[in-house]
């Protein structure tokens, strides 16, 4: 368990990044959209910089920096993973019909849906070109592989909205893909872009890996347990829309008929209704579903943790500490 005080050190640093990020991003903006009409500076100043905390850059240049290298192209990369990670959040924003994100309207509602979605292209094709200029071909194809991944997971998930007969195990590839394979991507392309070895940039991709699961699950049980004020987000919303996730998953796997057949007609009646979210949550806190997804999450955090003890902890404490305490703050976040 992270403690306050362990957290300090980690936002103070993620926040020195994210300062000097900006700065780049901003530098970066002005040299590529020369030429470019007003209203695509405008969506794409609105989006970036109404983003969140920066945690994709800040594991780019954490794992440059253990493998050897911190200077202001480091920084440049790092922006193109906010670029990519802002891109597919316009672009969720669109597929979900969204109003507002984390409290302010989403692109797709201030500047329209076309706005957006074109948006959300230009910094996806601004990405690939920093990373193909900073990392080379082999970032180039790890980045790629990974935004693909990213695509086909969304393509499971869809596959199973309100399917009652999906397992731990497809659960685990939806997630991998579409979450995990990201935020990996940016561990092994800050590695190889600091000069890693091939077992430097082998574990950092495993902890991002890793990380990225245990991401995403407590991102689900949040669904189900997070405050709306805090999370920004409607208590339910991936139940009400078919989504089944790992807590739910556990309880159709362990509810007796009884209780399975009730789970059964939630899921597959009307979800909107807030009787059948409501008794799918109790069921689920009843059957230990929500402490078992907890379990999952921790047992995959751990496995990236353990995986770190490849780096000096004598030369790199303050790296390795700020990995540890992102580690910790994504089992204990609450939004």
């Amino acid at each position: 368990m992270t403690s306050s005080t362990d957290i300090v050190p980690l936002f103070a640093f993620i926040k020195r990044v994210a300062a000097r990020v900006e700065e780049t991003m901003r530098a970066d903006l002005d040299r590529a959209l020369v030429g470019n009409d007003p209203l695509l500076s405008q969506v794409l100043e609105y989006a970036l910089l109404n983003s969140g905390k920066r945690i994709r850059p800040m594991l780019a240049v954490v794992s440059s920096r253990l493998c050897g290298r911190d200077d202001d192209d480091l920084y440049l990369l790092a922006a193109a993973f906010e670029y990519l990670h802002v891109a597919t959040l316009i672009h969720d924003d669109v597929i979900d019909h969204a109003e507002n994100r984390r409290g302010v309207e989403a692109v797709g509602k201030k500047f329209g849906v076309a706005a957006a979605i074109l948006a959300g292209d230009w910094l996806h094709a601004r990405s690939m070109h920093l990373i193909g200029t900073l990392a080379g071909q082999q970032g180039l194809n790890i980045f790629c592989d990974a935004t693909m991944a990213m695509v086909d997971g969304e393509f499971l998930q869809l596959r199973h909205v309100a399917d009652t007969a999906i397992t731990e195990e497809q659960y685990f590839a939806v997630i991998q893909r579409k979450t995990a394979s990201l935020i990996s991507s940016t561990c092994e392309i800050g590695a190889l872009f600091g000069g890693g070895t091939v077992d430097q940039i082998a574990a950092l991709a495993t902890y991002g890996t890793k990380i990225g699961i245990g991401f995403q699950i407590v991102d689900d049980l949040l669904d189900y347990l997070g405050d709306e004020q805090t999370t920004g987000k409607q208590v339910g919303n991936d139940f009400i829309e078919g989504k089944l996730t790992l807590p739910l998953i556990h309880a159709l796997s362990q509810a007796p008929k009884p209780g399975r057949n009730i789970l059964l007609n939630c899921i597959r009646g009307d979800r909107s209704l807030a009787g059948a979210c409501d008794t799918a949550h109790q069921l689920m806190h009843d059957l230990g579903s929500y402490e078992f997804s907890r379990q999952k999450a921790g047992q995959e955090v751990k496995e990236g943790l353990s995986i770190l003890k490849i780096f000096d902890r004598d030369r790199h404490g303050e790296s390795l500490a700020i990995l540890e305490g992102l580690a910790g703050y994504i089992l204990t976040r609450d939004r």
